[in-house]
């Protein structure tokens, strides 16, 4: 286990783990029996539960609130002010905590309920409430959350849009 970088204001709890290179930002708590791997960065005021697991080169910024037992892979970005829930029937003894996939891409302000798969490389846009499992390389969007493109629309989408704002800056 490697020593984390802390800001100012972090409370950690018992049985953390940290792997190589993760940065942490002020004001963040982080559960008991916790472990957040190599290279990941968690922003400021961040919220995570006990038993949750974040992979490798993971990017959590802001005001992000992950609930105990949640699963997230490696090279996941979530957006500031995005709440992953675990809790179906509030206050239950069953928790069904999400699970968010490699290379999965969740836009700000997003609410994922509990027991939601987002799969590998999958997309959630930014508000978007996301009441269902997302199936890999999908991009979703709204409120309930539903399939807007492929991965390979949204790529080229996001490519022609930095084309064209590299020309504007010119």
């Amino acid at each position: 286990m490697s020593k984390p970088k802390l800001g100012e204001g972090v409370i950690v709890g018992r049985n953390v783990y940290f792997g190589e290179k993760v940065v942490i930002w002020n004001y963040v708590v982080i559960g008991d029996n916790t472990r957040i791997d190599d290279g990941t960065l968690v922003g400021s005021f961040c919220d995570i539960g006990k038993e949750v697991i974040i992979g490798r080169n993971c990017n959590i910024q802001a005001h992000a609130t992950i609930s105990n037992g949640c699963k997230i892979g490696d090279n996941v970005f979530i957006a500031p002010n995005t709440s992953l829930l675990n809790d179906r029937y509030p206050k239950s003894i069953l928790l069904t905590p999400p699970i968010v996939e490699d290379d999965a891409v969740i836009g700000g302000g997003v609410t994922i309920l509990p027991g939601i798969v987002i799969g590998k490389k999958a997309v959630v846009a930014g508000g978007s409430v996301v009441t269902k499992d997302v199936p890999p390389s999908t991009v979703v969007k709204g409120v309930p959350a539903k399939v807007a493109m492929t991965l390979l629309e949204y790529e080229a989408k996001r490519k022609n849009y930095v084309r064209l704002r590299q020309q504007v800056e010119k």
